[in-house]
């Protein structure tokens, strides 16, 4: 028998409960709602391994008998096939929901998954506001060269051919250097994000300096008796600030680095006792650290006292609210020795291209440091002394911890042969100063 639509149409409240059939297995049970709505559920009801199963087909009249039967027919052919069409139903619908699962899922994780910009200034804020310059050179190169490239691709993604197409670019405009800093950098942050699992992959993994800028040159530059004698008036003739002359021959008479003297606080000297101390807070290797003034430096930093119009600070920046720039003097220096650089002059900068050279080889204000050492060395003071003298830790564990002696009086008079060493190479009166030998000591004349 085959139901029709007629038949169904005939229905009324009064068959609710009532069950019509077809052949083929189709089951129809009539239904009626609170509201008075009739309608017809049907089913295929079939054996499957001895046991009676339905297979819902629909209701009518939201179906028509047409879809109903092909849902009926669908599970014939499964059936057939030796497959339950209701355990068949249950698995599409449990696949549907899986993927509904796996695009939620998706959706969150992409939501969850942060930039490279957000680790790096998660790194930021975790590491490298703990260090001296609160991650500030970092910062500012990872301003200029990565973040514009990488900044707003997700961590996970980022993959080593990235990173090394940004080195690349560094290394392009000839800044072999900043490329090393700026891998180690890198791999800092690289190492930080692995720890905590937000990437599971080491992209610079086996990336060394020489696949990038190359091996860092050790620079050995220390100037000579004859460029020492030529350095006061070289910087007389440089239009120089007069801060920064004065600046760079208290580097020389104290083995001090430029930063620790930018950062100098009028506080921290003593002028009418020698004594300049540098506080933990200035020293690159946090180790605080006390200065026996020559009569030589004496004479510089005193001048700077002078020249400063700051209640605090020995090298003010222009509105004398801090000190100045720590890359101030060193560019100064850098842009009048222009032949040994690839690059013009920068605006507003002075027309003295190359007013300090001094010899084939541009020299820096850490040059004049690795210059004071070296003119220690050659008037006989013990490594020992002038190592204390440079504020340089001991590396020997064992030794920093049981050998505490500070060489104060040795550290004193060190200051002082070299000041008077100073006095006699810079000073235009004299004229017939000994250059000193290897084996030489203390052939001052």
């Amino acid at each position: 028998m085959k139901i029709t639509v007629k038949q169904l149409q005939a229905l009324c409240p009064s068959d609710a409960g009532k069950t019509i059939r077809e052949t083929g297995g189709l089951v129809g049970k009539v239904r009626v709602s609170k509201a008075g709505a009739l309608s017809v559920g049907f089913s295929f009801e079939f054996r499957f391994k001895s046991r009676k199963r339905e297979y819902s087909c629909g209701v009518w009249p939201r179906a028509s008998l047409a879809d109903i039967r092909g849902m009926r027919d669908e599970a014939r052919v499964l059936l057939g096939k030796g497959t339950d069409p209701v355990e068949a139903k249950n698995a599409a619908k449990l696949e549907i929901q899986a993927a509904i699962q796996m695009r939620i899922n998706n959706a969150k994780a992409a939501f969850l998954r942060k930039t490279f910009r957000e680790r790096f200034e998660e790194w930021e804020a975790s590491a490298l506001k703990k260090r001296k310059d609160k991650g500030a050179e970092i910062r500012r190169g990872f301003v200029k060269d990565v973040l514009p490239a990488l900044g707003e691709m997700a961590m996970e993604d980022i993959k080593r051919s990235h990173l090394m197409s940004v080195l690349d670019a560094i290394v392009a405009r000839g800044a072999n250097q900043q490329a090393n800093r700026t891998l180690c950098d890198l791999k800092q942050l690289v190492k930080w994000c692995l720890l905590r699992e937000h990437i599971a992959i080491d992209p610079l993994l086996g990336i060394a300096k020489k696949d990038v800028g190359g091996p860092d040159n050790e620079r050995d530059r220390t100037l000579s008796e004859d460029e020492l004698r030529a350095l006061p008036a070289a910087l007389e003739n440089a239009e120089l600030l007069q801060t920064t002359k004065h600046a760079l021959l208290l580097i020389l008479a104290t083995n001090a680095r430029v930063g620790e003297v930018i950062k100098t606080r009028k506080e921290h000297v003593v002028l009418d006792a020698g004594l300049w101390r540098i506080p933990t807070a200035n020293a690159k290797n946090e180790d605080a650290h006390f200065v026996f003034l020559s009569g030589f430096a004496v004479r510089h930093m005193k001048a700077l006292m002078a020249l400063s119009d700051s209640d605090e600070w020995l090298l003010p920046d222009r509105k004398g609210e801090r000190h100045a720039g720590l890359k101030t003097i060193t560019i100064q220096i850098a842009d009048r020795q222009l032949k040994f650089y690839e690059r013009k002059a920068h605006a507003n900068r002075s027309n003295h291209e190359n007013a300090l050279v001094l010899g084939n080889e541009k020299w820096t204000p850490h040059d004049l440091r690795r210059t004071a050492s070296t003119l220690m060395q050659e008037l006989g003071i013990l490594p020992v002394v002038i190592e204390k003298c440079m504020n340089h830790r001991e590396r020997n564990r064992m030794k920093r911890i049981y050998q505490r002696y500070p060489y104060t009086a040795e550290k004193r008079e060190a200051w002082s042969l070299l000041g008077d060493r100073l006095e006699l190479l810079t000073n235009p009166e004299h004229t017939n100063v000994a250059t000193l030998k290897s084996d030489a000591t203390h052939l001052l004349r």
